[in-house]
This record gives C-alpha cells, sequence and structure tokens, in this order.
C-alpha cells in the first residue's frame, strides 16, 4: 500500500486559516504514506497534474485529498484516479474547507484540526476496497408532475428531441397558474396569448400523452427504471364521445364557487375548467353535483347528444415505466386569512393579488371591468399592501417571494392605462426588481403615477361610512411620521407557498424539502435542477420562487438532463451501496422497513452445517435500488450490514485515529 497525501490551498480559503504545509508534513510519517505535497489548487488542470504524476512516480495506489467539500470535487479526483487505471474509491478526500477553515478563527487551532481531519482520512483509506458501479439500463420515456409553463416546456422539449413524455396534471387542464393571469411582465403581453399555444401544441404532440385530472399514486424503482401508478380520477365523461359541445354545462342547476376566479363568480357542478381549457373537454364535480348529492337530477346525462356522460366511471389506475422523472407541480398562494390587521376574509374590498388579476383579466369573473365586491361600484382609490406573508418571520414565511414587487408594478401600470381615474398607492419594505427590464419597469409604474410609501401597514379597518370604504393605518418612512389613507379596495400580495401534498409527492419520490417546503436541488451551484434522487428532477416554482422566464428557462434544464440521460442508453447505479456478511446476517429483517427505497428483501440461502444441508433467510440488497443512505447498517444489530465506502471497519479506524 503506498498513499499519497495532497493538501489544498484553495486559492486564500484553507491557506489564509490553515497552515497547509504543516498539515502535509504531519502526514508524512504516518504508517503507508510516502509522498506528500500541498497545491494551490488541486482542482485545476496544474493540480491534476501534480497528482497524476506523483502517482506515476511514486507508485501511489491510495490517494488522500484534503480540500473542500466532497460534493464539489470528488468526481473530479475519481475521474483521475480511473485515467491513471486505479479503482475511483481509492481517493479519500478530508474537507478542511467547510469543516474547517471556514468555521475558525484561530489559525493554529484550526491548523491542528486540519491535520486531525486529515489523518482520520488517511487511516480510513488503510481499508478502502474497490468498489464498481453496475451499468443500469434506461427506458426512455419521461413523466413529468405538474401541467404549468414549466411543466408543459419540459415535456415539449423532450417530445422534440424524439422522445415519449407522459404530462400528468391535477386539474382537468393543463395551464397551471399563468392560465389565470391577465398581462406578464414586463413587457406587458397577453399572459394567455403565450401560454395557450404551448398548451395546443403539447396536447397534439405526437410524443406527448395527457393525463389531466389525474395524480401520482405510487412509485418504485431507480434511476432509468421507476415504475409509476398513475390515479386517474373518474370525471364522469367519456372523452372519446365528448365533443365539447357545453350543452351539459349550459343545463346544469348547480351551481358553486369557481375557484378559477378566486370565488369571484360561479360555475356549474360539471364544468370546463376556463375558455380555453386543454382537453376543452368538461368534467363532473361529484361533490357538487345534485344526483351524487341526492340521487336525482340527471339532466347533464339526457340532454348530452353524443351519450358521454356516465354517472357509474371509476378511477382509473394506469401504470408505466419511465427513464426520468421531472417534478414542475408549481405554488400555491397563501390564503391570508390568519393576518388579521389586514381584516382579509371580513371586509368584501379587501382582496389578493390574484383577484385582481381575474378581475382585470377580459375572461375574468368581470370581464375586464374593475369594480368594489361590497357595492359594484368602481374604485377610485386603492391601496397596495406588499409582503403579505412574506418576510414575516412570525406571523408568516421569512422568506421573500420574489415576484411580487414586479406584478404589484404590473397592476398600478394596467390600472392607470385602464382606469385612469383610479389612484395608487403601494405600501412596501423595499423594492426588488432583480432582473433584465425590471428595474425600468419598477420606474415605469411610479412615472405612471403609482405612489410607493416605504413603511409598514399596521391596520386595515372599515370606516363605516356609507361608502363602506376601508381606512388604512400606515407608516411612510419618506415623511418619517405615520400616515392615513381611506381607500376603496384593498390588495394584499400574498406569499408564495409549496402546492399542498408537496411533503407526501417527497416522500413518494425520495427527494427533500426546505425548512419552507420547496423541493430541495442536490447542490444550489453546480446541480440546481437534480435531487438526492438520481433521475428526479426540479423545474419552475415547486423548488422555489421565481417568474416565469426563470421557471421556462429551468424547465428546458431537467429535459436537458433527461435527452442527455436517454441518449446514453445506460446509467452507472451508485457503488457505495449496502454490503450483506451472509456469515453473520440472522435474517430478523429489522432492515426492511427503515429502507426508503424498498432496496432490501428476504432470500433463502443454502449452507452445510456438520455435514447437513439447510436453508436459511438472509437480506438481500437490490444494488439498483439502494442509494447507499446507511440506515439499514445503523440498526443491523448482529453487524451484518456494511456500506460500501463507508464500512464500519473503516468508520472505527477513523475514530481510533483521533
Amino acid at each position: 500500500m503506498r498513499i499519497g497525501v495532497f493538501i489544498c490551498w484553495c486559492g486564500s480559503n484553507i491557506k489564509n486559516m490553515v497552515d497547509v504545509e504543516q498539515v502535509a508534513k504531519a502526514t508524512e510519517k504516518m504508517p503507508h504514506v510516502v509522498y506528500t505535497q500541498d497545491v494551490q489548487y488541486l482542482c485545476s488542470e496544474v493540480g491534476q497534474s501534480d497528482i497524476g504524476n506523483a502517482i506515476d512516480e511514486h507508485k501511489l495506489d491510495r490517494v488522500v485529498i484534503g480540500a473542500c467539500s466532497p460534493r464539489m470535487h470528488e468526481a473530479t479526483f475519481q475521474q483521475l484516479m480511473s485515467r491513471k487505471g486505479l479503482n475511483p474509491y481509492y481517493v479519500e478526500i478530508a474537507n478542511i474547507r467547510e469543516h474547517c477553515s471556514w468555521v475558525h478563527t484561530d489559525k493554529a487551532k484550526a491548523t491542528v484540526k486540519a491535520i486531525d481531519l486529515v489523518k482520520k482520512a488517511v487511516a480510513k483509506s488503510y481499508y478502502a476496497v474497490p468498489l464498481h458501479a453496475e451499468s443500469l439500463s434506461v427506458n426512455k420515456r419521461a413523466l413529468v408532475i405538474g401541467g404549468g409553463i414549466a411543466g408543459i416546456q419540459a415535456a415539449l422539449d423532450i417530445a422534440d428531441a424524439g422522445y415519449p413524455v407522459d404530462l400528468l396534471e391535477k386539474e382537468s387542464s393543463i395551464g397551471g397558474k399563468m392560465a389565470q393571469f391577465d398581462k406578464t411582465f414586463p413587457t406587458l403581453d397577453c399572459s394567455a396569448c403565450i401560454l395557450t399555444p404551448k398548451m395546443v401544441e403539447a396536447a397534439t404532440h405526437e410524443n406527448i400523452t395527457l393525463h389531466t385530472y389525474s395524480e401520482l399514486e405510487n412509485v418504485s424503482g431507480y434511476v432509468g427504471n421507476f415504475h409509476v401508478t398513475i390515479r386517474k380520477r373518474a370525471t364522469s365523461v367519456d372523452e372519446e364521445r365528448c365533443t365539447g359541445c357545453g350543452e351539459c354545462v349550459t343545463k346544469c342547476p348547480a351551481k358553486v364557487s369557481n375557484e378559477f376566479d378566486q370565488g369571484h363568480s360561479k360555475r356549474k357542478a360539471i364544468y370546463t375548467l376556463f375558455a380555453q381549457a386543454v382537453p376543452n373537454k368538461p368534467v363532473l364535480d361529484r361533490k357538487s353535483c345534485i344526483y351524487f348529492k341526492t340521487g336525482k337530477c340527471g339532466l347533464c346525462k339526457k340532454i348530452c347528444p353524443t351519450d358521454a356522460i356516465n354517472y357509474e366511471m371509476e378511477d382509473q389506475l394506469i401504470e408505466n415505466d419511465y427513464g426520468a422523472i421531472i417534478v414542475a407541480t408549481g405554488f400555491e398562494l397563501n390564503e391570508p386569512t390568519h393576518l388579521g390587521e389586514y381584516h382579509y376574509g371580513h371586509h368584501p374590498d379587501v382582496i389578493t393579488s390574484l383577484e385582481l388579476e381575474r378581475m382585470l383579466n377580459a375572461s375574468g369573473p368581470t370581464q375586464g371591468k374593475l369594480y368594489r365586491p361590497s357595492n359594484g361600484k368602481a374604485p377610485k382609490r386603492i391601496v397596495f399592501i406588499q409582503c403579505a406573508g412574506s418576510r414575516d418571520r412570525h406571523d408568516g414565511n421569512a422568506y421573500c417571494s420574489k415576484v411580487c414587487c414586479l406584478y404589484t408594478a404590473k397592476h398600478t401600470i394596467l390600472l392607470n392605462e385602464k382606469f385612469p381615474d383610479t389612484e395608487s398607492y403601494v405600501f412596501y419594505i423595499d423594492v426588488r426588481t432583480a432582473g433584465k427590464n425590471y428595474e425600468e419597469f419598477y420606474e415605469r409604474a411610479r412615472q405612471m403615477g403609482a405612489n410607493y410609501l416605504r413603511g409598514h401597514v399596521s391596520k386595515v379597518e372599515p370606516l363605516g361610512d356609507s361608502e363602506n370604504r376601508l381606512l388604512v393605518r400606515g407608516y411612510d418612512g419618506s415623511l418619517g411620521e405615520q400616515t392615513e389613507i381611506e381607500a376603496d379596495l384593498v390588495v394584499l400580495a400574498t406569499s408564495i407557498e409549496p402546492q399542498e401534498g408537496a411533503k407526501k409527492l417527497a416522500g413518494m419520490l425520495g427527494i427533500s424539502s426546505d425548512r419552507n417546503g420547496f423541493y430541495s436541488e442536490a447542490h444550489a451551484k453546480l446541480k440546481p435542477v437534480e435531487t438526492q434522487t438520481q433521475g428526479v428532477y426540479l423545474a419552475g416554482v415547486c423548488q422555489g420562487p421565481k417568474d416565469i422566464p426563470e421557471a421556462v428557462s429551468q424547465a428546458s434544464g431537467t429535459a436537458a438532463k433527461a435527452i442527455v440521460l436517454f441518449n446514453k442508453g445506460q446509467v452507472k447505479g451508485v457503488p457505495t451501496t449496502a454490503m450483506v456478511d451472509e456469515n453473520l446476517c440472522s435474517g430478523c429483517m429489522q432492515c426492511k422497513p427503515v429502507c426508503p427505497y424498498e432496496a432490501i428483501s428476504q432470500e433463502m440461502i443454502t449452507e452445510r452445517v456438520h455435514g447437513n444441508t439447510r436453508q436459511r433467510p438472509v437480506a438481500s440488497i437490490n444494488r439498483a435500488l439502494c442509494q447507499g443512505c446507511g440506515a439499514c447498517a445503523g440498526l443491523c444489530r448482529s453487524g451484518a450490514m456494511d456500506i460500501g465506502g463507508f464500512t464500519g471497519r473503516q468508520l472505527l479506524a477513523e475514530v481510533d485515529m483521533l
């Protein structure tokens, strides 16, 4: 065994807080260490060349790196080992940047700690064993979960590359939140004019299959070979027979609040989500239907000219195999009823930005006319309150929802253009306009007459006058004093939140979420669209607040990842998986229920004991499914479970060295 130790300066990141020369020298006399060197940038071409030359000159068969996190450059060093004919898992990395230099201020103590970390890695390398990744075949079909603009874009990109895609959407039509918008910033072009052609293209593309009014039921398998069960909810309408004539919708007597219009209009129990819906076929809401509640009515079935109404229709379970899964489940807007100081939910003239969006939309509940919900009159003075539920550590979400500043600016511009008699006042903490032409768009809103007041709103309350107006009490930072504004309409810029059920979906897909419930990427900079589960990618707002251009860009990024995977035709599995020592395994199978990837099963082995042949159960690992999380190894009472690259012997060697 011949070990080489290389310590990286990482420019000043490590060098400023750790004496790298001393760290390198401290390992010289360790058993089997035959060469040490400190290098300015080990990840650079020069640094890689230094390691390669040392391997050749000193006949190294193990390499220990003292540098940054393995998440950054472990693959870089593993590829170097492979090029030199060595097993890539004969390299060990001691993280002396994130775990040492970046978190300390005392150079002497940081150096001592760095020496310990590197020595620990050397001790672990004594017991390194060669690991090999298995090649797995790839099913060249993609599943996109979520039919908003991000999901549509991802599906179209993959389909245009020649691969089949299933697009899954829980609503009765694709389109997502963008279908509810009137205009988009900063260009103020028609949202539907951009979105609708994309929707039609997705519906008519030969490589795309739509699964609307459907949800994910179950996911199993691994990258390249995911087995997915989709539940298509019963619509009570035979899509093959239905022509979309709308007779059933016209005659239906049941009316309920229309969620697409944010409750500002009514829809029928049998309905099409919106005028440009794709597919443009109605669905029957059984919770609102008179027939399903009382057994009476049945009018839609009687008048349907194609006999497409089927009350006996049941949910369908559709099973398919996929090579890659793209998650584009979008977002929900927080309903600010918990913010009692704003009177939302108690006064009809306190609305959210999305409610205003629907009012301004020509296809919305008022056909683009603006009125006060309380009395139907046109408002003259409108107050916008920013960050209603965002950037609030006490009663809301601590994060910025990112798009609120711009869509409020958009609303003030549209109001000025369509209803020039209105006055707009905007209470804000600060204005964030990071994006191409966004600052200019905000300035345009101010120039067109929007009054921006930097300060918090403390309370919104009814004036109690004959007009039922509202009094907005706030603070004007520019004047340094309290201010009161009498308003006809108050609009709350509510916070963006993950979709309901996001946590459940994360559990099915084996991906993680951040503290706010948004899905976590594998690496914020190097793998922004990938997740910890190979073959599962993130697109759009499900990963965090973003605008439409960002969501579309990210969607195309995920599509590129899936296309690369399909083009290769195979993928290497994770070699650092669980291993079973059959001689120690008792077959208790306590490891099976704790495995999050369902990679453990029981099998019978044959053995000879005192000349007799017998069979006994042992645990068996499906290496294609296993991701090496270590849950089974931590639980195993007999010590039969180990993780490749992190065996009990290796970990104890590290502890003994410390």
